[in-house]
């Protein structure tokens, strides 16, 4: 691994929101912006390969219960089931014209639909209606676009997008639509006025937190979530592939040739950040930490484990592939050594963040930690839960919340997976193998709750007005009427991933749904 320390044990997470240094704050006034969150997928509300949910990105979910939702502004992704590929629409589709099961013979039919389909979705979002940009002059209360890394956020406005966007291209077999994440940016940053377009995500939440007058509060901003990093590392497990950073890290035009940023890479750019987010007229700050991404499904681990008492599989690979069909000559993969050191590299950028929240708790800021990290080390089924020797003596389950554990089977970490109209396994994760489901953001909804009561925040019912007393728990019924995956998945993904693992053979749906990252 470049220039890291190479761990014997798993970082501990951090437990203190407040990183053992305490504050005596007195508020005056209320900010005009409740809730402002700056980040990149996890944020945005990313699933299933796309950004189509906003309303139930965790952002919107605090937001509601926060009694802030009808104030609170995201952008709309509404055209063919959201931007890029939405896989749970293509499961759907297929579903509904072929059954659970496709037949031998309906194979070459179901190719020609599933193209069909991908070709609609890339008309509609370079030469169609998703073409065309709505026009706001209001900046947007979830600032957070999908793809992005600490660079992007830095770097990248509307105008700086509008420059990155090619030509459209209308390739018959390569059906992908170019330059997603940029064409998702435009709906989240300022364009209206011109000069708006070039605020990056840093310089528009600067913006938000400018609007003091009236309010008698020094902060335009009540609650600032800052939630970046996570992309400076997820490549490896989207590609398999690890390509430490170089020189260039910090370019726009050639950052993308590296899967996984040095951590004295990362470093440098955190402490740019910080220091953005430090001018930011916030009354709080949240950081959240950087989630191990060897944990996420879409990588699995096989072969076994490397050691007994290890938390890492011999190899990881796409998770159609089993254990008995892998071939380390043939399948792509990474290995455990490398699944290790891309998490020892994470753990030094979360010890980076730690360490920028202690600094400004102590210059007298109101920061927080959210260990996200911890968390998914905590619903980690295969690396832990499953595997009592590899639990570090930290490490305890993550209590699901009543809702969830009434659900049979109750969620976990694995890839979903169905048998005729019920849910066997997953839950937690959608159909990308990466982002959560609308109950796994509900999770991380509740824990940055916890953190805002921490702080001090007042919650209010939906109506705005009337006050929630005591602990504000998340409306999880709510989340699992609208969480389709929950509810009603699709009957044609069974526990072989059959279908999942013939659409990336066939038309390389995971390289059209990772194209804007």
């Amino acid at each position: 691994m470049a220039d890291s320390v190479r761990r014997q044990v798993p970082r501990v997470p951090e437990v203190d929101p407040k990183v053992s240094v305490e504050l005596d704050s007195d508020w005056q006034g209320e900010p005009r912006h409740r809730l402002v969150a700056i980040g990149d997928s996890l944020t945005q509300g990313f699933q299933s390969g796309a950004i189509f949910n906003t309303a139930l990105s965790y952002p919107a979910i605090v937001a509601y219960e926060l009694g802030y939702g009808k104030h609170f502004r995201y952008p709309l992704y509404e055209g063919f089931g959201g931007l890029p590929f939405n896989i749970e629409l293509l499961l759907r589709d297929l579903e509904a014209r072929y059954g659970r099961k496709m037949d031998w013979w309906e194979v070459p039919l179901a190719l020609f639909r599933a193209r069909s389909l991908m070709d609609r979705v890339e008309d509609y979002w370079e030469r169609g209606a998703g073409r065309t940009v709505p026009t706001t002059t209001a900046v947007m209360h979830n600032l957070a676009v999908f793809g992005w890394d600490l660079r992007d956020a830095l770097s990248k406005s509307a105008d700086e997008c509008r420059t990155r966007i090619d030509p459209p291209e209308d390739n018959l077999i390569n059906q992908v639509v170019q330059n997603a994440g940029e064409r998702a940016a435009l709906r989240v940053l300022p364009t209206q006025p011109p000069a708006a377009g070039s605020l990056t995500q840093l310089g528009a939440a600067a913006r938000l937190g400018e609007e003091t007058d009236g309010t008698g509060s020094e902060h335009g901003i009540e609650t600032l979530v800052v939630f970046l990093g996570s992309n400076n590392a997820l490549r490896a497990v989207t590609k398999l592939k690890v390509v430490w950073s170089k020189a260039g890290y910090d370019d726009l035009s050639h950052k993308g040739a590296f899967t996984v940023w040095q951590p004295q890479h990362f470093k440098a750019e955190l402490r740019k950040v910080a220091a953005e987010v430090f001018g930011i007229k916030a009354r709080h700050v949240i950081w959240c930490t950087v989630p191990h991404v060897t944990i996420a499904p879409f990588a699995r681990g096989v072969k076994g484990k490397t050691a007994p008492g290890s938390r890492y599989f011999e190899y990881y690979t796409h998770p159609w592939i089993s254990d008995n069909d892998f071939d380390p000559g043939r399948d792509p993969h990474l290995t455990g050594d490398e699944a290790r050191q891309v998490d020892d590299a994470i753990d030094e950028y979360n010890d980076a963040i730690t360490a920028e929240v202690r600094k400004a708790r102590q210059a007298g800021r109101d920061w927080y930690l959210l260990e996200t990290c911890g968390l998914l080390d905590r619903l980690a089924s295969r690396r832990y839960a499953e595997d009592e020797s590899a639990r570090p003596h930290w490490w305890q389950p993550y209590e699901l919340p009543p809702e969830l554990v009434a659900l049979t089977p109750p969620p976990d970490s694995h890839f979903l997976s169905c048998e005729g109209a019920g849910r066997t396994s997953g839950g937690l994760f959608s159909l990308d193998g990466v982002h959560p489901t609308t109950v796994g953001y509900g999770i991380l909804a509740q824990e940055l709750i916890n953190v805002m009561q921490l702080a001090g925040v007042r919650f209010y019912r939906p109506d705005g007005h009337t006050p929630r007393e005591g602990r504000v728990l998340v409306d999880f019924d709510r989340l699992i009427r609208h969480d389709t995956l929950i509810n009603r998945p699709p009957e044609n993904l069974d526990s072989t991933l059959h279908v999942i693992g013939w659409a990336d053979e066939a038309v390389g749906l995971f390289r059209r749904v990772f194209s804007g990252f």
